[in-house]
C-alpha cells in the first residue's frame, strides 16, 4: 500500500486490501509497516495513539468480521514516559480479535547513505525491547519490522523461540530496496529455514524524509524461494503455507545442530 499523512485515507486503503486478502481465501493476512500514517514525523508523535485507540480497535474489527490473523504491520503507539517520541509498534490480532501480540521495533534507523536518504528514526521513536514469538493455530509467529530485516542475530533468536514464520512489514526506502530488499528477505528465510511474510509500503509519502518507498512485497519459503510478490503498485500477494517444508528443510540441512558459536572461539 501506499500510505501518506491522510490517516482515514491509509486505513480505508488497508482495509480494501485486507478485504481483498481474506477474499481469496486468505486466513492471514499482514499490512506494511506505517499503516495508518506516514506524514511528517514530528506529526506522527502528536497522532500517537495507545493499543486501546481506535486503529488498533478498527483492525480488531476486521480480524473479527473477516475471521482472519491480521497483522497491523505498525502504527504510531502513545509511550506515556516520553511526550516527545512514540514507539513503531506491531499488533498481531486472532480471528475472534483478541489482541494476540505486541512487537516494538528494536533497530531504529540512523543513516547517512551516500547519494541517498539521511534520516534518524531514533528523533521520534523509542526502541523496543522485546523479542517476540506468538503462538497460533497457523503457526508459531515471529514479529520484526523493516530495519531489523539488516539484523541477523534477532533472527536467530526467533528461531530459537520456536519461529515458523517471521513478519517484516516494512517501508524499505527505494535506495536502499533496490539493492538489498528482496536479498535480506530471501537470506533471513535461508537461514532461518522458515516463511517469511514481508508486507511493504511502496510509492511517494508525504512525510518529508523518506519521501518514497520500494515496494516489491514479499512471501518467501524456507528454501528462499518467493512464492508471491506485489509487483510495483499497490496490491495483494497471497500464497499457501506449508508448514512441513519447514520441517523438512530443518531436518536436511541441519544448521541449529551444527551451530558451533559457543564451542570454538569465533573472531570478535
Amino acid at each position: 500500500m501506499t500510505s501518506t499523512s491522510d490517516a482515514e485515507g491509509n486505513l480505508a486503503q488497508a482495509e480494501r486490501l485486507i478485504r481483498e486478502a481474506a477474499g481469496r481465501g486468505a486466513s492471514f493476512v499482514g499490512t506494511p509497516e506505517n499503516t495508518n500514517f506516514l506524514g511528517p514525523h514530528a506529526e506522527k508523535v502528536r497522532r500517537a495513539e495507545p493499543l486501546d485507540g481506535a486503529t488498533c480497535a478498527r483492525c480488531a474489527a476486521l480480524a473479527r468480521e473477516l475471521g482472519i490473523h491480521l497483522l497491523l504491520g505498525s502504527f504510531n503507539e502513545r509511550v506515556a514516559a516520553d511526550s516527545t517520541r512514540c514507539a513503531n509498534t506491531s499488533v498481531l490480532f486472532g480471528p475472534d480479535g483478541a489482541r494476540l501480540a505486541t512487537y516494538r521495533k528494536l533497530h531504529l534507523f540512523d543513516v547517512d547513505v551516500p547519494g541517498g536518504v539521511t534520516f534518524r528514526e531514533s528523533e521520534t521513536v523509542v526502541p523496543g525491547d522485546e523479542v517476540v514469538v506468538v503462538a497460533t493455530p497457523l503457526a508459531a509467529i515471529g514479529l520484526t519490522i523493516c530495519y531489523d530485516l539488516r539484523f541477523g542475530e534477532l533472527y536467530r533468536a526467533l528461531v530459537a523461540r520456536g519461529a515458523e514464520l517471521i513478519a517484516v512489514p516494512s517501508a524499505f526506502t527505494a535506495t536502499t530496496g533496490r539493492a538489498h530488499w528482496e536479498v535480506l528477505v530471501r537470506a533471513r528465510a535461508i537461514e532461518t529455514q522458515s516463511f517469511v511474510l514481508a508486507p511493504a509500503q511502496w510509492g511517494r509519502h508525504d512525510d518529508g524524509g523518506l519521501k518514497e518507498s520500494h515496494g516489491q512485497a514479499l512471501i518467501v519459503d524456507p528454501w528462499g524461494q518467493v512464492l508471491a510478490r506485489v509487483p510495483d503498485g499497490t496490491g495483494v500477494a497471497v500464497a499457501e503455507i506449508d508448514l512441513a517444508l519447514v520441517a523438512k528443510t530443518r531436518r536436511a540441512i541441519p544448521v541449529a545442530e551444527h551451530r558451533r558459536s559457543r564451542a570454538a572461539r569465533l573472531p570478535g
